[in-house]
This record gives structure tokens, C-alpha cells and sequence, in this order.
């Protein structure tokens, strides 16, 4: 469909047309009437369907028509500073020809500018688009009012729900009219969404775009190794000089800082992206990686969803997403505006059931890569015998109860008192004589003590 054949007015086409936007992605063909309509709308589509525009155009158009105040009519939620800052330039494109003003709240910087957000909360405007703690650190000041706000949006729900946000949404909720059109918009539609949504949609109307498979330009190749092989496999991947606009995803914040040291500790060019770092630390990061004074980018799934970053020659998944969803988000970073590209995925032991699943989510065998002889063998692969935690069937016994029921205890100590009385020494006798070969045996010296290691927690984002 054509966006001349939607109920869009002159204005709006004029400025598709400048920027050469003709034809509606599925996302906007079925959203954007509803909205026209007035409905409450539940959107279910991955990022890069066109979403963005599919809330944008039409709720510009319907802005557009009501009196110029400087009251705010239409808050925009999202999750992350990049994703507020993305939608407020698409929203200068599109109202280019309109009346219609709007303003990016979100954290990550300095006094001065959230002494600018300020005064122009002050100052009013017809669209906010904002991270949930910002604004509710303006709001807590007393001069934010919502009461006149017409459309409430939420981009990426599950995202937003994902990092805690939920809590502060509701905080936001409660002080909008009840007489308001809301829509909301997520890449997956889990349980807490829906639930979600019964609690602020009024009679919705559904919408759900089917998760698109990722490009046939995408060469996409898997490892199976152990988690010690994959500093190795980096290297061995990038010796070939496949080390230029490279995106790495792994699946905390403490594994992306480590990792971006051991490749700066060997003389490449990385920086790492992850929410510990304020917004002019990643404005920077993000600059100097467009401008390819960084080369190797690491990042946790910040990057994965509502970001544009063209020209990415591949994508490394150190650690295996968790949802099918957020593999086809990660990959979709390259082979971007008809260029090729890679992405290789390790799979440790502990990620090989989760794995298969984003497997028969792709209805397909991803190549296997080989690993390099100096690396030694990896495992074998056997998603079928681990679980979600990556562990195998231990704890169980071989009709597959725990070793911990009572039953099972009891069989254990009948057991022991049948190898006592089997032998012809008493049990006490026995264990006395244990004790003597041990002390015999035990070489004389200060005795050691053996620490177990501690395994470092890893913050989750």
C-alpha cells in the first residue's frame, strides 16, 4: 500500500515525499488507520518494521488539528537515551510541513542540560519523548503537567518492563487523564505485556506482525565450544583483518568491560556501550565508531533494538541471546541497505539448549564453524540432555528421581550398613583404620587450606 492511500493529510505526504518514503511497511498499513480512528492500539512487531513511523505520522496529523497552547498532549515512553534522541529527529522529518513541536527528556547528561529540559517543559510542547526515570525527576519538581496530554505511547514495552521500568510507568499513568488514546508497541508480547496492557489499554485493538527471519545476506555461522575457547576464536577470527565495523554483543555489562580490555591489550581498536555509561560517554563512543576511529564495538543488547548504525560488516554473539527475537534483532545490525555481512554465534555448553531453539525458530541448521587445532576440541553437541541452566541430568538417578528424596536417602544408608555388615571388621573399626593410613600417608608440613574460587557476579542488564 502506498502512504497517498492512507487517510494521511497534505502535509504529512509532502514530507514522505521529501524524503522519499512511497511505500507502507505492514507495521503502518494496519496501525495507522486505527489510530485515525481512535482506537487504543497493542502493536506486536520487531525493530526495524517501520513502528516508529507507524505511531508518528498519524498521531502528528490528529496533533496538528487541535489548538496551538503550550500544554503537552503526547507523552512518548521509551526505554533508552539513543532510542528518545533516534525518534525525536525522525519526528523533525515528518512534521517538517506541521505546527507541531516536540522534545527529547532523557538522562545521561549533564546540569546544563537538564537545565534546558527544564525550561522547556516550562515552555511547553506538543510531544515529549522520554526516558521513565527522567521525566519522573522533572515531574517530582512540580512544573511537568500531564493533565492535558491526549496520547500516551509506550515504544518497546518489553524492552522498558525487561529493565524495571514498570513501576515508574504506572507512576506516569496515574497522573494522565483517564480520557486519553493509548497505544503500545513491543517486539514480543510476553505474559507481564499483556498484563501490561489490560491495565492501561481500554478496548484495544491487535496488531501483530509475524517476527521476520533475518536476511538471506546474513552469512551466518555457529561455533560449538567451551566458554575458555571463545578469546581465542576472536582472535583466530579477526587475524584474517575482519577486524573493521564489528559489533559484539555479549550478555552483561561486566563481560563486555573485560572483554574490551583483553582486545585493547592487544592493540585493537574497541570501545565498550553499556547503561553504566552516561549519554556523553556513548554520544562519544557512538561518534567515534561511525567515524572509524574505533573499529570493534562491544556492547550488551543496548545496541540489539532501535539503533541505526549502517555499514556493519559483522556481528559477533559472544554469548547466545536469550530469545530468538533478540538474535534476530543482534544480526540485523548488518547486511544493512542491500550490503553483505556476517554473524557468528559461540555456543558454550550452558547455551546449547537455548541455541536449538533459536535453530528451529530459523527452521534451519546454521553452519558449523571449525575450530582451530591449537584451541583443542570442543564439545560435543547435545542440547537434548541439558536444561535451561545448561547443567545435565545431575542430582537424578537412573529412573530419574532425585537423589535427595527420602526414599532414595534411606536406600543410600540401607547400602552403607550392608557394605559394613559385609565385611568382617566393625564399621567403628573401619573407620578408625581409615584415619590412620591417611595420617601415615599425609605428607609432614604445614597443612594447606584449599579456597574455593568465587565465581564473579556478572551484572545483568
Amino acid at each position: 500500500m502506498q502512504f497517498d492511500e492512507l487517510d494521511l493529510s497534505d502535509d504529512i505526504l509532502d514530507a514522505l515525499d521529501a524524503m522519499n518514503f512511497e511505500e507502507c511497511t505492514p507495521i503502518q498499513e494496519q496501525s495507522i488507520g486505527l489510530i485515525l480512528e481512535g482506537h487504543d492500539l497493542i502493536a506486536c512487531a520487531q525493530t526495524g518494521t517501520g513502528k516508529t513511523a507507524a505511531y508518528l505520522l498519524p498521531v502528528i496529523d490528529l496533533l496538528a488539528e487541535t489548538e496551538a497552547d503550550n500544554t503537552v498532549k503526547c507523552v512518548i515512553m521509551v526505554p533508552t537515551h539513543e532510542l528518545a534522541q533516534q525518534i525525536d529527529r525522525q519526528m523533525e522529518g515528518f512534521s517538517y510541513y506541521m505546527p507541531v513541536s516536540s522534545l527529547a527528556i532523557h538522562g545521561g547528561n549533564d546540569g546544563k542540560e537538564f537545565a534546558r529540559q527544564q525550561h522547556a517543559l516550562r515552555q511547553g510542547a506538543d510531544m515529549v519523548i522520554a526516558t521513565p526515570g527522567r521525566l519522573l525527576a522533572h515531574m517530582k519538581m512540580g512544573y511537568v503537567d500531564l493533565s492535558h496530554v491526549r496520547y500516551f505511547i509506550l515504544d518497546e514495552a518489553d524492552r522498558m518492563l525487561d529493565m524495571g521500568f514498570s513501576d515508574d510507568i504506572m507512576r506516569i499513568v496515574a497522573e494522565l487523564p483517564k480520557e486519553r488514546q493509548t497505544l503500545m508497541f513491543s517486539a514480543t508480547m510476553p505474559k507481564k505485556i499483556q498484563q501490561l496492557a489490560a491495565t492501561i489499554l481500554t478496548e484495544p485493538r491487535e496488531v501483530k506482525i509475524a517476527v521476520s527471519k533475518p536476511a538471506d545476506k546474513i552469512d551466518q555461522s555457529v561455533y560449538i565450544c567451551h566458554e575458555g575457547q571463545k578469546e581465542g576464536l576472536l582472535r583466530h577470527i579477526f587475524e584474517g583483518g575482519n577486524n573493521k565495523r564489528v559489533i559484539i554483543f555479549s550478555s552483561s555489562k561486566q563481560k563486555v568491560k573485560e572483554l574490551t580490555q583483553v582486545l585493547r591489550r592487544n592493540r585493537y581498536k574497541a570501545a565498550e556501550m553499556h547503561s553504566d555509561l552516561d549519554q556523553k560517554q556513548r554520544e562519544e563512543v557512538m561518534l567515534a565508531f561511525r567515524a572509524g576511529r574505533i573499529d570493534i564495538l562491544v556492547a550488551t543488547d543496548i545496541l540489539a533494538r532501535g539503533i541505526d548504525i549502517d555499514e556493519i560488516a559483522m556481528v559477533i554473539n559472544y554469548d547466545v541471546p536469550h530469545e530468538a527475537e533478540d538474535y534476530v534483532h543482534r544480526i540485523g545490525r548488518t547486511a544493512r541497505a542491500d550490503a553483505d555481512g556476517r554473524a557468528i554465534t559461540f555456543v558454550s555448553e550452558r547455551d546449547q539448549l537455548r541455541w536449538k531453539l533459536i535453530e528451529d525458530f530459523l527452521e534451519k541448521e546454521v553452519r558449523r564453524g571449525e575450530i582451530p587445532a591449537d584451541l583443542g576440541e570442543g564439545p560435543a553437541y547435545n542440547p537434548a540432555s541439558r536444561n535451561r541452566n545448561g547443567r545435565g541430568p545431575k542430582g537424578r538417578n537412573s529412573k530419574g528421581k532425585s537423589n535427595n528424596h527420602p526414599r532414595n536417602r534411606k536406600e543410600r544408608q540401607d547400602g552403607k550398613q550392608k557394605t559394613s555388615k559385609a565385611t568382617d571388621t566393625p564399621k567403628t573399626q573401619q573407620t578408625e583404620d581409615t584415619v590412620k593410613a591417611q595420617k601415615k600417608e599425609k605428607a609432614p608440613g604445614k597443612p594447606r587450606h584449599r579456597r574455593r574460587p568465587s565465581k564473579p557476579a556478572e551484572n545483568k542488564e
